[in-house]
């Protein structure tokens, strides 16, 4: 997915390829369409490491190898998805059992994620 700039038409195949990999919990197939400079942030990270921001791929997969290593699969459902050009930014809405979320993405010029952010409901 990495190597080109995103556009809606990408961005649809960038959730295709998410989800199928969420679903598998293949960590490091999710961390490779970050950059290497990314920072994620997420309530959970919060939880489980006392700080809302994981900064660079290697310590995202770090985090999430903690938080979801000994998950083998998962019946990850995705409810909507937003592609905004103007700022590079893929919203995407999903549920998992009765926890339901929004994680937005934004790109850089070559189609790697650079920040993310979760948003988790019921």
């Amino acid at each position: 997915m990495g190597g080109q700039a995103m556009d809606r038409a990408a961005a649809g195949r960038f959730v295709e390829a998410w989800h199928a990999n969420w679903c598998k919990v293949d960590i490091d197939a999710v961390v490779s369409h970050f950059a290497d400079g990314a920072e994620m942030r997420s309530p959970l990270a919060l939880k489980l490491t006392g700080s809302p921001v994981v900064a660079g791929a290697e310590n995202i997969r770090a985090y999430w190898r903690k938080a979801y290593g000994d998950v083998a699969s998962a019946d990850l459902k995705i409810l909507s998805w937003s592609w905004d050009a103007a700022i590079a930014r893929l919203t995407v809405w999903w549920q998992l059992g009765d926890t339901r979320a929004s994680e937005f993405m934004d790109f850089d010029s070559t189609g790697r994620v650079v920040r993310s952010e979760a948003f988790y409901g019921k």
